[in-house]
């Protein structure tokens, strides 16, 4: 973590929500959906892996992106669906390289397999792309130790906006709550290592916000015992 000596202004908490906007593509089978992948913006990508933690659910989905959904579901190709359904998203560079990894996935299964897997006319892929709407809360934060206090209160909203898609605003990939903490010097050394570390994407927004008001109350309730 680079030491910072600008003054840190007041974090600025803002909500958001994932617009969803329909490309008008679509895929029957899994050449299809190889032939999409291969041109579909990346903003269909981005929705299609992360716009399901924002999206309302009444049990706990199977898996964590669409594509997988899909494979199992539709074209009830369980193999497939498990290897699409461990690809992490947070382990790629940017959403090219992510799309790179599921084409080679869904290649390799068209390889593999004697034919190709097609799911009914009525449960065709249909790829929709991500349009961000942001919010500002007009609330502001002048410590990081106010913080903790915060964040279990924030929208499930507000922690995607800045734990999340903050990484794919940012050219360092950091969250907004690293990229504050930066611009207070070294004081949160620590607290910064905790936050890079923390596995984001196979968990709910309820249970990542538990996480960081968990590591925020830690941290500082162990500063003010020292």
């Amino acid at each position: 973590m680079p030491a910072k000596h600008a003054v840190a202004e007041p974090f600025a908490v803002k909500d958001c929500a994932l617009m969803a906007i329909a490309t008008g593509k679509r895929a029957q089978t899994l050449r299809e959906m190889r032939d999409c992948l291969a041109s579909i913006d990346a903003a269909s990508i981005y929705y299609h892996f992360w716009g399901g933690l924002l999206r309302p659910k009444f049990v706990d989905p199977e898996y964590n992106n669409d594509f997988a959904a899909w494979a199992r579901h539709a074209l009830h190709d369980s193999p497939l669906a498990e290897r699409l359904g461990v690809i992490d998203p947070t382990a790629y560079d940017d959403l090219e390289a992510l799309r790179a990894e599921l084409l080679e996935v869904v290649e390799t299964r068209l390889d593999d397999s004697a034919h190709v897997p097609w799911a009914k006319a009525d449960q065709q892929f249909s790829f929709v792309r991500s349009q961000i709407v942001v919010f500002d809360t007009a609330r502001r934060i002048e410590r990081p130790e106010a913080l903790s206090e915060h964040l279990p209160q924030l929208s499930l909203g507000s922690v995607f906006y800045h734990f999340i898609d903050a990484r794919h605003r940012n050219p360092e990939r950091y969250d907004d709550f690293r990229r504050w903490l930066e611009r207070h010097g070294d004081e949160h050394a620590g607290l910064w290592r905790d936050l890079a570390a923390v596995d984001y994407y196979f968990v709910p927004l309820s249970a990542l916000r538990a996480q960081l008001a968990e590591l925020f109350g830690r941290y500082f309730a162990l500063k003010v015992v020292a």
